[in-house]
């Protein structure tokens, strides 16, 4: 082993430890949710309790008790902030995770396992936000988050529509000719298909973007790649080998912000979803409705709800303080078997 050998591991485990005081930040935030007031010394204690009798040759009690007398110290003055916390699906270092920062850097973003857990969170008050991706240009419709939405009671507050530019990333020191697997999404894979195959490159699936980044750069497998985003490369100390190797310039997601009442701002678009009778000419009725007011549709879904039934999904152009609008759901309501409003709101369009 040489000094650069002995250096590069030093980086990882650098890398990691503000990686884990990150993660404990993030579930310091989250226990004051469930607590009256941030001070607990019986809490502090047992925890200084249990870093005292961790069996590690190299660390002196000491020096422990003093890094989470520190850790503890801002840990509170974050609590004290009451930051606004902002639930995702993947690992750190996701696309969901990016469009927060486009949409507000100062929401804290907490990753989640599933869709389900996003909006549950929501819900309970656990997240004061959620994000979720609803579309992309390449891959079409994210059905998972659409069934979701049809049974939520939560609401849209916000929209960001952004580019996403896939990267393709190694741990530091790997020699890219050496390159034969690339882990990442399915679907991100799919979308850097012909990158792929140009330079027989193996693809291998993984559950997110984000997560292939972090286990690249944990266990480090010999010829492996990733193909995430540069966010993960900087939060995982991955090197970039080559920026968008996605095979169609035009790929965009869509995402939505999801909260647990309306929030009091303007707004340029609404989102609805509804259900009709089974007989013929019923949703273009529907959709006859807003071409006579002259309101722009940018989207249209059909969902599955039931075997043989359907949900279908429309966003439009408009605001609730124009009359034409609300006089044209109120019709739409009159002409479907079940209409939900999932919320007016402002989206915001990322572009470069």
């Amino acid at each position: 082993m040489k000094l650069n050998e002995v250096r590069q591991n030093i980086d990882l485990i650098d890398s990691k430890i503000l990686k884990l005081l990150n993660d404990r930040m993030e579930q310091g935030l989250l226990a004051k949710r469930f607590k009256e007031q941030i001070e607990d010394s019986a809490r502090e204690q047992e925890v200084l309790e249990q870093v005292n009798n961790n069996p590690n040759a190299l660390i002196e009690s000491e020096f422990s008790e003093s890094i989470y007398k520190l850790i503890f110290a801002f840990s509170k003055k974050l609590q004290a902030r009451e930051l606004c916390l902002t639930g995702f699906q993947g690992e750190h270092g996701a696309y969901s995770e990016e469009a927060v920062r486009h949409y507000n850097r100062e929401y804290v973003t907490i990753p989640c396992t599933t869709f389900n857990e996003v909006f549950e969170g929501v819900n309970s008050g656990l997240y004061d936000f959620g994000i979720v991706p609803v579309e992309n240009t390449l891959g079409g419709n994210v059905g998972p988050v659409n069934e979701l939405l049809i049974n939520t009671d939560l609401r849209i507050i916000g929209a960001i529509d952004m580019p996403v530019h896939h990267s393709l990333l190694t741990a530091p020191g790997t020699d890219y000719r050496e390159i034969r697997e690339v882990y990442s999404h399915s679907q991100a894979l799919s979308q850097c298909r012909c990158f792929l195959s140009r330079n027989n490159l193996t693809p291998i699936p993984y559950y997110d973007t984000a997560g292939a980044a972090k286990m690249l750069a944990e266990t480090k497998p010999r010829g492996a790649a990733c193909i995430a985003s540069k966010l993960a490369a900087e939060l995982y100390n991955l090197e970039v080998i080559k920026e968008r190797v996605e095979d169609l310039g035009s790929n965009r997601t869509r995402f939505l912000l999801l909260a647990k009442s309306n929030q009091e701002c303007e707004s340029s678009k609404c989102s609805i979803v509804f259900t009709t009778e089974h007989k013929a000419g019923a949703l273009f009725g529907v959709l006859r409705l807003f071409a006579e007011a002259g309101i722009n549709l940018t989207r249209i879904e059909s969902i599955p709800n039931e075997p043989g039934d359907y949900s279908y999904f429309i966003d439009f152009d408009g605001s609730n303080k124009e009359q034409v609008v609300l006089d044209t759901l109120d019709k739409v309501e009159k002409q479907t078997t079940g209409l939900k409003i999932l919320g007016f709101y402002d989206e915001k369009k990322v572009e470069g």
